[in-house]
């Protein structure tokens, strides 16, 4: 009887995030979407390899941009495509990809809609958000209805947290994913110096499992570590965890014989 050949491996799914405004880099906005894009990206199974900050600049938004979207998969960007003057994240997108950059019928005809049914008037500062750079798709915005924007493998979502949730529900359907990553968290009742020597061999022993130590501080018995381990392959996860699980079992038998 004829073998099934197995399925192909998934490939690795990679995005960048580049986080655009001032208020980010000046303090006066407390970043509230990092850590929920990084941790709804692993959910998908994708890797958010890296993050940028930058502030209202035409130049830095376009070389960064242009760099991230080489690298990665994806790149999100957060913030600056409101009706403010210092929101030019479409017009740097736009030049960044070489297209020009226009009043949408699509997005108009949303904002149009939007206008009438809560007796806002469309003003320049409103018509603003319906320019979009020809060849992109719309990204749904179920919140306040100006809509972010995909071109290429960028995906252009507002800064405000509700909004860009909302437009990342919106694409998330869309997106490529790759293998889910698995996690494995071990408590080392050991401090953190006390076991970074045997992680590193440990480490160096799984190049497929990535291992972090996290020092935390327990009222009831002081400093303690928590380790944390990573991988695609749950046996290659498996046969770390038990390695680390050794290891921690000989540092705490040393430290009570003491």
């Amino acid at each position: 009887m004829p073998r099934a050949e197995s399925s192909p491996p998934k490939e690795v799914v990679t995005a960048a995030l580049l986080v655009i405004g001032e208020e980010i880099l000046s303090g006066r906005t407390k970043d509230k979407n990092i850590g929920y894009i990084a941790e709804y990206l692993t959910a998908l199974g994708i890797d958010l390899r890296e993050v940028r900050l930058v502030g209202d600049e035409e130049g830095s938004i376009v070389e960064a941009l242009n760099a991230l979207r080489q690298r990665y998969t994806y790149v999100f960007t957060t913030g600056g495509i409101g009706p403010t003057h210092d929101d030019i994240t479409a017009d740097c997108v736009a030049k960044a990809f070489g297209v020009p950059i226009d009043v949408d019928p699509r997005a108009l005809a949303i904002l149009q809609e939007r206008m009438r049914t809560t007796g806002v008037e469309m003003n320049e500062a409103r018509l603003r958000m319906t320019r979009i750079p020809k060849g992109a798709e719309l990204v749904e915005n179920k919140v306040s209805a100006a809509p972010g924007f995909w071109i290429g493998n960028v995906i252009v979502m507002a800064g405000v947290p509700t909004i860009m949730q909302a437009m990342l529900d919106e694409v998330a359907p869309k997106l490529k994913t790759g293998v889910r990553i698995l996690s494995q968290t071990l408590r080392a009742d050991a401090r953190e110096g006390d076991i970074g020597t045997q992680l590193g061999e440990i480490a160096k022993a799984n190049p497929e499992v990535a291992i972090g130590s996290y020092p935390f501080f327990d009222p009831q018995h002081g400093p303690n570590t928590n380790v944390v381990l990573r991988a695609r392959d749950a046996q290659k996860l498996a046969l770390a965890a038990r390695a680390v699980e050794d290891m921690l079992q000989r540092v705490r038998g040393a430290q009570s014989g003491r």
